[in-house]
């Protein structure tokens, strides 16, 4: 772990993950997670050349809280990571909650963009046309609802939310691959160092991804965008990455027909392969 500071005086905590001279791609973690998310079986990289960099988005891990932060805001914090650490032009990637986090760097510095991929992302909360929540688990309804309602509502419905045990937070049809011990193991230890220094960084993703505009039109993003989406996906709905699709030109949509969010894990190999041209 290394740490970048920004141009104004946080910091951001950076994880690497891999071959150290591969094809580096950044990695935008989920909501509740840290820079120790990742692909759980890590031959992966070795296997596609990959130097995987991740971090903390701020208040989760070990990065700065930055409240009041919008999706848009995380652009300028991977371009200070990539500047650090001597990158040019390279691919992202989000899953979840890190979906539009990854679409913002790719529309706010589209020279420094190869492809960018989203797994199981979420649309904007004022997307034009879309029922945000429909489809959606209780849980996320509810984190919506407080999330338009601002900051002490989603510390409030948060602070009643189960830390010990993710499978809590998520449905029955997530299950069969959160038993898998490596996943498990994955997510726990990534959860945990998530939420160490308190429910900052949680708060500010939910009010960013639930509450607030994005900052950016994906319209405007002009890389290659690949969209993976399980159709059976209740944290966030397929009609979610749906809605993206149709309006960034230069996206493809990929749905998992028997997958639910989840299924993130079993996409990601092929996702990763397209991200650096395999």
């Amino acid at each position: 772990m290394r740490k970048v500071h920004t141009a104004d005086g946080r910091v951001l905590a950076v994880e690497e993950w891999g071959i150290p001279d591969g094809t580096p791609v950044v990695y935008a973690h989920g909501t509740p997670m840290s820079r120790l998310a990742r692909y759980p079986d890590e031959r992966l990289f070795t296997e596609l050349g990959v130097r995987l960099v991740t971090y903390d988005r701020p208040g989760f891990g070990e990065s700065t809280p930055d409240i009041g932060r919008r999706v848009v805001n995380a652009a300028n914090d991977i371009a200070a990571i990539a500047d650090a650490l001597g990158l040019d032009r390279f691919p992202v990637f989000g899953v979840s909650g890190g979906g539009p986090h990854a679409l913002a760097f790719a529309a706010r510095h589209p020279d420094r963009v190869t492809r960018v991929a989203t797994l199981a992302g979420t649309a904007p909360r004022d997307a034009d046309g879309l029922d945000w929540t429909a489809g959606m688990m209780d849980g996320n309804r509810e984190s919506a609802a407080a999330a338009l309602l601002g900051r002490a509502a989603v510390e409030s419905q948060l602070s009643t939310a189960p830390s010990e045990d993710l499978r809590a937070l998520l449905p029955q049809a997530e299950q069969e691959v959160l038993a898998q011990p490596e996943v498990m193991a994955m997510l726990s230890a990534a959860f945990s160092e998530a939420l160490r220094p308190g429910l900052d960084g949680w708060i500010d993703d939910e009010l960013a991804l639930y509450g607030l505009p994005w900052g950016f039109d994906p319209a405007t993003i002009t890389s290659p965008v690949r969209l993976w989406h399980g159709d059976l996906d209740t944290v966030v709905p397929v009609s979610h990455s749906v809605w993206l699709s149709d309006r960034i030109p230069s996206a493809e949509l990929i749905r998992g027909p028997e997958s639910a969010h989840a299924g993130h894990f079993a996409a990601t190999p092929a996702v990763l392969a397209w991200l650096v041209g395999r």
